[in-house]
Order: structure tokens, then sequence, then C-alpha cells
């Protein structure tokens, strides 16, 4: 029997990408010292590169490869807040419909089962996350949760204000949710982290070091917080940047690599291929030269204790 998560809500706002202006900033306007800047131009976001179709190979050993062979691929959550109430001060995020409907077709077509919420207070996301904890995911091979939204250092916010990251993923620990023990647990967050603007550095090249990681013993227990993995879309203390028309930087670099490699690639190739896209692919285009060529670094949180590969 499906879950009361399992139904996608759709609406005309989701399924129409807004179209109003450029880039912009998933964070409260610094209204402070900042005046607004109206302008009329739509200039087009600069595109990342196109990536290669080369099919890639990759040796990798079964023991350190998360088990997929389970009925399902697993869940996936989408929580969309687009609209925010006045007392938050935070701007309608346009773009953002757009992301979702990308982001929810690319997890479909790898085979999970998303459902999305949009416009969600806090006790409404806290309560949802809670709710899909407790279900039993015993015939999923693991959990995915995109959260699209405004945010600021270690937290997101709700239509209402802001609710900590960490109370999201808490419902999720090894000793919370005891079907997804050892299971990855996906969050990709589209949210600022902060008020810093990054405005980059020229760079001729860059090195490359390889390590080698040392193998270490199997143990009995794993700890609690094990098989997580949080992919930020910029580094703590940045903004993070959407375009009003073509959605955000993050996520629309994140539907694009899982689009064209979802099912040959492991995660963190994904995600470094996604990190690439938008640091070099993407500059912010603003008539305020406050705002304007400004750059973006996804980051990524790992605590995955084996690879992932998407296909069964």
């Amino acid at each position: 029997m499906a879950s009361a998560v399992d139904t996608i809500e759709t609406s005309e706002d989701e399924c129409v990408p807004d179209v109003e202006g450029g880039d912009t900033t998933d964070a409260r306007p610094d209204r402070s010292t900042r005046l607004p800047v109206k302008t009329n131009s739509k200039k087009e976001m600069k595109q990342p590169p196109a990536s290669s179709a080369k099919t890639e190979h990759r040796v990798v050993a079964q023991p350190y490869l998360y088990n997929m062979n389970y009925a399902h691929v697993g869940k996936c959550v989408i929580i969309n807040n687009k609209n925010f109430q006045g007392s938050t001060e935070m701007d309608t995020r346009r773009g953002t419909s757009k992301d979702a409907q990308d982001i929810q077709t690319c997890f479909q077509n790898l085979g999970f089962q998303v459902s999305i919420k949009k416009d969600q207070t806090c006790e409404k996301i806290k309560a949802l996350l809670r709710k899909v904890a407790e279900e039993d995911h015993s015939d999923n091979a693991c959990f995915a949760c995109v959260l699209l939204s405004h945010g600021e250092a270690g937290c997101i916010y709700g239509t209402d204000g802001m609710i900590e990251i960490k109370d999201l993923t808490t419902p999720f620990r090894g000793d919370r949710c005891r079907s997804l023990v050892g299971k990855p647990k996906l969050f990709f967050i589209q949210a600022c982290r902060g008020q810093q603007l990054d405005t980059g550095i020229e760079a001729d090249a860059a090195s490359d070091s390889d390590s080698e990681e040392d193998e270490t013993s199997p143990k009995n227990k794993i700890p609690v917080e094990a098989d997580f993995l949080l992919a930020y879309s910029t580094v703590e203390g940045y903004y993070a940047w959407r375009n009003e028309q073509h959605g955000s930087w993050f996520i629309q670099s994140l539907s694009k690599v899982l689009t064209e490699h979802g099912r040959q690639l492991e995660i963190m190739q994904i995600l470094t291929r996604v990190n690439f896209m938008v640091a070099t692919g993407y500059e912010s285009e603003q008539a305020d030269p406050y705002y304007n060529n400004k750059k973006q670094m996804p980051c990524i949180t790992s605590m995955l204790t084996k690879e992932l590969y998407f296909q069964t």
C-alpha cells in the first residue's frame, strides 16, 4: 500500500518553469547595505561545457560496493519551497519549479519512487521526514532527499522560518531507522550557506595529486552516522546561485550528469563532475556590480563506507 509520501504533488506552478529574470541567490537579501537594482536585460547565464558521451570503465571490488540488489532502488523525497511567509523576509524562489521538475525526472529514470512536496513549513518538513524514516525500507537499496529552499549556515528555510539540517538527517541515523542501516542515505541541498560572495581567481593550471587509502579491517558494528552523503550547492559561508529562468546552477548540473552518466559512474564521480561543471561553467550576470561575475563551489560531505552505483 502506498504511503502518504508516495503521491506526487503537481501543480501548474511546478510544471511550468519561471521566467522572471536572471541570476539570484538563495538567501535573505542584504537590504541593509545594498539598494535593489532593476534591470530590463534578461541575459542567459553561461552554460557549462558539454560533457563527453564516452563510456568509462572502472575496476571495482565487490566488498567495497553497496548492495543494490533489492526489490526497489528506494524512495526519493523532494521538498520544493518557492513561496515564503513575510516574516521570514525571504524572496520568492523563481526558477525552482524547473529544478524540481528536472531532478524528479532524473531520479525516476534511475528507478526511485519519487514524491514532491511544495511550500512546506518547518514542522511539516520535520514531520514528513520523520514519517519516511519510520517506514519499512527493507526492500529498498537506499534513500534520497532533495531540499530546494533558502538557507543559511547549517540551516534551511521552511516557509515560516529556519530549521537545522541536522534535524532532518537525524531520523535516518542507524539507531533511528533500522531498515536503512548499512544503506546509502543521500541528501542534495540547494540553499545558501551564508552571505559571502566568491569572486573567483584566475588560474593557468591546476595540479593533480593522487593518494591511496589504507585498507581497514571489517568491524562488527558501524557508526550510527555512517552511510550518509550530503551534497551541498555551495561551500559553508557562501551564497548559492539560482537563475530565475533556467534553475539553480547546482541542481541543473546535477540533473545533467545524472541523466548522462547516472547508471555508469560512481556517486563521488558524479558529484565531482557536478563540482567541475558549477565551478567552471557558471558566472553570475547582474546589473549590480557587487553581485556580478561571481562564482560558486559545491561541497560534498560524505560518510559513505562503500562505492555507490545506481545500476542494479
